[in-house]
């Protein structure tokens, strides 16, 4: 089975209901279907016109064949007896030569052919060979016409299906890009962020290559293939059978190969999944294997891997190359028995020699449409598999609509009182995270949430933000439940620090203003200089200009006091520092506490912290143990109880000196 980093990551898998999908695309064109319509009408016209055209040829075939005979007939032996200008002794001459040809039932053409220049001038003026070239210029237009028409036809079609898909395309992606900002959190716990981008970018864009692709191509071979069948039967039936067999000889010999060579394809892509699942392990482990001296068992595995790979991929490469020339053995037998076949028919007159040429051609428009019309099945599956993914992302259920909510809070007069009551939360029904909890916070407080992980601290702040829907219960903003609160209005009224450190592609000026619009470059650098990272800014290259981004050239300190100086930058009522210092070392914490005193003053502010020893100012404290609080109060009321919160915090102290 591939592993995440093995070479089937993102690639769908066989549709769960290929009708419907693809019933369920075909109505999601509905805004292109009349170019739709015309692109396939105009891939049938010109595959119908290059069936019209071997039949021409047949014809252009016989003129020329015609045209370099000697003009010998009854009707002209006839002609030339009774001509009186004619010699006696040319006619004499000429009647011997027809008796040369020791034929009693026909004229035999080819032996005269080869005495025609022994022929008297009158008569050789009468029976020369000529070429019609008035007919064979009337048959190169007409081919030239057709053939430029199929070509028009088939560019048109080209440029309206290419439109239609990469249209297409865009629209899905405008519909999942407006969709994934109207899923809840709880999709995005659920499903992993590879999967997602996997069905914005790869889906999106392997429905729109493969439509663009095998639509077209799909209704063109098929319509080559029934036309070319038809065509050759009401040309000559023995030929259209011949031809037909000698291809689907040619194409059971093809399926008995490719049904032996199926299995080595699937194998070669589970090894080829286990060895970049094995390299991606080892390297990414690579440290502890050095560390436990495991190269060599790593290595054998390795080797063990890539011989099991070798195997399956020569015998998938090997069968996957006589693809090709099995083909070219199916047409050239398909050629060589109307060759035979017909070559018996035209010394019997039963078939011109045109005829034959016309069937070469048939025999191709018959016997490559098979393998075009397997590969478009195949892009088919690919499109309703794909498709299938991009639909049921686009399903999902959204967060419901607030558009209609009673309430709104403005920032710039909201007190900042905040109260639970009674909030139970779970993110399953067979699992609650917060059992009942509640708490009423003043104006201005200094909220620090402590607890073992898994306590509900985050979850606590979620719920606070609005970015999951509590069970029961309610949360209450100045009086105001935040269930007749917009999400967007409620994340107004917060600035978040995360302990997950997110910066854009971009200038840091960019970066620290983000989404906050008449922001001076003062307000920035004050804001930098209280957190302490002016000093970095100044050393870069081009100061607020530099462009930096979420990558390794930054350490975590500096882009967690980047992304903690962007939240100084937001004024708003309330903050949210979750783990905010985490990342940056002790001397940095505390010039980073003195900032967040100044940043904390006049706002309600929830801390949530591991490091007990940065939430000693804090003026209440809520130690949470399983979704519920335990004890709340202040610190050293805290540890004068000895209870829970002083069992964690002298844990730590332990841990340090221990």
């Amino acid at each position: 089975m591939a592993r995440p980093g093995g070479p089937n990551r993102g690639v769908p898998e066989k549709s769960r209901d290929f009708k419907g999908s693809i019933k369920r695309l075909f109505n999601s064109l509905n805004r292109w279907r009349y170019l739709l319509i015309i692109s396939l009408m105009l891939a049938m016209i010109s595959a119908i016109l290059s069936l019209v055209a071997p039949n021409k040829l047949s014809d252009l075939t016989d003129t020329i064949t015609l045209g370099i005979q000697p003009n010998i007939s009854e009707e002209i032996v006839k002609d030339i007896m009774a001509d009186t200008s004619i010699s006696n002794e040319d006619k004499t001459e000429f009647i011997s030569l027809l008796q040369s040809t020791e034929n009693s039932e026909e004229l035999d053409v080819n032996k005269i052919f080869g005495k025609i220049d022994e022929l008297p001038e009158s008569i050789y003026e009468i029976i020369k060979p000529q070429i019609d070239m008035a007919k064979v210029k009337s048959i190169a237009i007409f081919l030239g016409t057709l053939y430029l028409i199929s070509a028009l036809f088939n560019y048109i079609q080209s440029l309206l299906m290419t439109t239609t898909s990469n249209n297409f395309a865009k629209k899905l992606r405008s519909s999942i890009s407006k969709k994934i900002n109207k899923l809840p959190l709880k999709y995005f716990d659920t499903h992993e962020t590879g999967d997602v981008l996997s069905r914005v970018t790869n889906d999106v864009d392997s429905v729109a290559q493969n439509m663009n692709h095998s639509l077209a191509s799909l209704v063109s071979s098929l319509t080559l293939f029934l036309g070319s069948i038809i065509m050759m039967f009401i040309t000559n039936w023995i030929m259209a059978i011949t031809a037909i067999l000698a291809s689907l000889i040619g194409f059971s010999m093809m399926g008995l190969i490719l049904g032996k060579s199926q299995k080595y394809f699937t194998q070669r892509q589970e090894e080829l999944g286990n060895l970049n699942g094995h390299i991606e392990e080892i390297y990414s482990g690579h440290n502890v294997v050095k560390a436990y001296n495991g190269q060599r068992e790593a290595n054998e595995e390795f080797d063990k891997l890539n011989n099991k790979l070798y195997e399956c991929n020569w015998k998938s490469q090997f069968l996957s190359g006589i693809m090709q020339p099995i083909m070219m053995f199916v047409g050239n037998f398909g050629y060589v028995a109307v060759c035979v076949v017909g070559a018996l028919l035209v010394m019997n007159n039963i078939i011109t020699f045109g005829v034959i040429v016309a069937f070469m051609i048939y025999v191709r428009m018959f016997t490559n449409p098979l393998s075009q019309i397997a590969q478009a099945m195949t892009s088919l599956q690919s499109i309703a598999a794909a498709s299938e993914r991009v639909f049921d992302f686009l399903d999902e259920k959204e967060m419901t609509n607030e558009s209609k909510l009673p309430s709104k809070l403005n920032k710039e007069t909201v007190k900042g009182e905040i109260e639970f009551k009674n909030v139970k939360f779970g993110y399953d029904e067979n699992r609650t995270i917060i059992k009942d909890f509640s708490v009423k916070v003043r104006p201005g407080q200094k909220i620090a949430i402590v607890g073992p992980t898994g306590a509900g601290k985050t979850t606590l702040v979620n719920l606070l933000m609005k970015f999951y829907e509590i069970n029961s219960g309610d949360i209450l903003i100045d009086g105001v439940s935040t269930k007749n609160l917009t999400r967007e209005n409620i994340h107004d009224l917060f600035v978040m620090v995360l302990q997950d450190t997110w910066l854009f592609e971009g200038s840091i000026r960019d970066n620290l203003k983000f989404n906050k619009k008449n922001v001076t470059d003062e307000e920035i650098l004050k804001a930098c200089k209280t957190v302490g990272v002016d000093h970095f800014i100044k050393t870069l290259p081009g100061g607020l200009d530099a462009e930096v981004g979420d990558n390794d050239s930054i350490s975590q300190g500096q882009k967690q006091l980047l992304t903690i100086a962007r939240g100084m930058i937001e004024n708003a009522p309330f903050l949210i520092l979750d783990e905010a210092t985490s990342n940056v070392d002790t001397r940095t914490e505390e010039l980073v506490q003195k900032a967040m005193d100044k940043l904390t003053k006049g706002k309600t502010s929830f801390i949530i912290a591991h490091r007990l020893s940065t939430i000693k100012n804090a003026d209440l404290i809520l130690v949470m143990k399983d979704g519920n609080i335990v004890e709340q109060g202040s610190h050293s009321k805290l540890l004068s109880k000895n209870g829970f919160y002083a069992e964690l915090y002298n844990s730590q102290f332990d841990t340090i000196s221990e």
